[in-house]
């Protein structure tokens, strides 16, 4: 260990280093996945151990604690952390983790990573080691664990392969991840051609783009190039790609003469809202204490028959099932078809799998964290009139309190923009009462069992009141620019998600003041709707607000996400 601390010492403070048995016997790729990883400070697989920069220090400590103990003749390791593997690195690892710096221990399988101490046991390795073959588990492991069935037997068994080739020509995982927004952007104007050729090749490359898609996530874990840029690259691409073909889809239409914008906008709307959904029942149950529930536990009865897998997998309508047909319907119907299908589509999926969260949330006895409460808050994304209500307004208790009265500010808000004339002075009033009530939902901390309904109902009420007064509006280029400023919204809402993911908290909240926050920026909708009620004044007003938004929103997270603190993950769950 003297030896050990010599070396690491002559090796420069920002650099990453290894320490590696001499009489280590294991697969190259056992190494990689312990020693190469960039997520992680510190990893360790049998015999090998790694620290990067800001692990550096906890490993000169262990060397120093692990020297004293081994010259005084005190075993290393506790009762609940023995050490297993008796070399200098697996004891180093059993020290730091006990010292409060986590280490990884990464899932080898069938990969071979040993340290024999006699002639048998390395004759025993070295047999394993020629058993496996070492790239064809890479390439397995590659693929996501869990993902739909059209990308798992149509997509997977071919695209880890072009993986590979774009790893040995030295491309990287954003490189591709930037060719299939690209592509996907070129799909999106082929299809505002408004031809059928323009329609067939849109869907073409619209697959061709989602397997490019499929293949950065591939090419990342195959050569483990997980990247700050390309987890915000990642988990930002896919809806740009998604929505702007919707775009495409919708100028297409609009040179034959059929207006779909309103439907493009409903798209956009109701796959927006299935998201957050989504993100916020995670958060919400993240980190549940005694979680338990009868609903859960017939899913996992589901869950080993195994046709029920697919079947529930593609009920939901994750994104390789939802690109296909889309692709289809694109090349042989038209975009009102297309439109038609995914809203039948999404909104099937969304009843599905919310459907099925309620019950969960209702049968389920658990206490929400501070964590959970935090993550929904952020989720909501309150702007200065909520907080202002929520700080010096009424806190009324009860155990669905929140989602109620969050739904009862949205049903008033979106029955004005329904009923009420376009321009009316109503809809202010109603815009006010929906503040008010947002403000109040959120008072109390948002631990109840339904209180991740809260941000759900909140980007319903936003984005249905702008998709709502835009197409009521009868305004030319309303719901065009509709389609701008809830894009640019989305944006910052998916931005949020993903930063609450990496475990960096939500934007900060100057961010969220400027813009408004929901009820601010439906309070604005609601006043623009009333000002500008002549001609095209409505559209420019609508347009300046999407073009602010989107500069203030963009400019913000492309400084965060390329920034030297913001972490370096990949998406690894559930298909969106």
């Amino acid at each position: 260990m003297t030896e050990a601390a010599r070396l690491l010492s002559a090796v420069p403070a920002d650099r990453r280093v290894a320490l590696v048995d001499p009489r280590f016997v294991g697969h190259v790729h056992a190494l990689r996945l312990g020693l190469t990883d960039p997520r992680f400070p510190a990893a360790t697989v049998p015999g090998a151990l790694t620290a990067q920069p800001e692990a550096r220090p906890a490993l000169v400590r262990a060397l120093d604690t692990t020297a004293e103990a081994v010259g005084a003749g005190v075993p290393t390791g506790t009762p609940a952390a023995p050490v297993t593997d008796r070399t200098v690195p697996g004891r180093l690892a059993v020290t730091m983790d006990a010292e409060g710096t986590s280490v990884q221990r990464p899932e080898l399988g069938s990969l071979v990573a040993a340290v024999p101490t006699d002639a048998p046991t390395r004759a025993e390795a070295e047999s394993a080691l020629a058993s496996v073959d070492d790239e064809a588990v890479r390439l397995r492991s590659a693929v996501k664990a869990h993902d739909g069935f059209f990308t798992t037997f149509f997509i997977s068994p071919y695209s880890r392969y072009i993986a590979r080739w774009c790893a040995r020509r030295g491309l990287t995982p954003n490189q591709v991840t930037t060719a299939s927004l690209l592509t996907a952007l070129i799909a999106a104007g082929s299809a505002a051609t408004g031809t059928r050729g323009g329609y067939v090749a849109a869907g073409v490359l619209l697959l061709l783009s989602f397997i490019l898609d499929c293949t950065d996530g591939q090419l990342a874990r195959y050569s483990l190039q997980y990247s700050t840029m390309g987890a915000w690259l990642d988990a930002t691409f896919d809806r740009a790609k998604e929505y702007a073909y919707y775009a495409g889809l919708a100028l297409g239409a609009a040179r034959g003469g059929d207006d779909v914008w309103a439907l493009a906008l409903g798209a956009m709307v109701l796959q927006a809202c299935r998201h957050v959904i989504d993100f916020s029942f995670n958060e919400a149950n993240h980190d549940a204490v005694a979680n338990s529930s009868p609903t859960a536990a017939l899913s996992d009865r589901l869950d080993s028959v195994g046709w029920t897998v697919w079947v529930r997998r593609m009920i939901v309508l994750p994104i390789g099932e939802r690109w296909a047909m889309i692709a289809v319907l694109t090349a042989v119907t038209t975009p009102r078809i297309v439109f038609y299908a995914l809203l039948i589509g999404c909104a099937f999926a969304a009843c599905y799998t919310t459907a099925g969260r309620l019950l969960r949330s209702l049968t389920r006895k658990a206490e929400r964290t501070d964590r959970a409460a935090r993550a929904l808050a952020e989720l909501a994304d309150s702007g200065p009139l909520a907080q202002f209500v929520a700080a010096r307004g009424p806190r009324i208790p009860g155990a669905f309190s929140a989602p109620v009265i969050a739904f009862v500010g949205t049903g008033a808000l979106i029955a004005a923009a329904l009923q009420q004339p376009f321009g009316s002075k109503q809809m202010i009033f109603a815009a006010v009462f929906y503040a008010i009530c947002s403000g109040v939902a959120v008072a109390r901390p948002l631990k109840g069992a339904l209180d991740w309904l809260v941000p759900p109902i909140f980007r319903a009420a936003e984005y249905c009141t702008v998709l709502i007064l835009a197409a009521r509006s009868d305004v030319p280029g309303a719901l065009p620019a509709a389609f701008g400023l809830v894009s640019a919204v989305a944006y910052h809402h998916y931005d949020t998600v993903y930063r609450i993911r990496g475990g960096t908290g939500a934007p900060p909240q100057w961010l969220v003041r400027t813009i408004g926050g929901h009820e601010g920026r439906t309070l604005v909708v609601a006043v623009l709707a009333a000002v500008f009620t002549q001609h095209s004044a409505f559209t420019v007003a609508l347009t300046t607000l999407a073009v602010a938004v989107a500069l203030v929103v963009l400019v913000e997270s492309i400084r965060f996400w390329v920034s030297s603190g913001a972490p370096a993950v990949h998406d690894e769950g559930e298909p969106a």
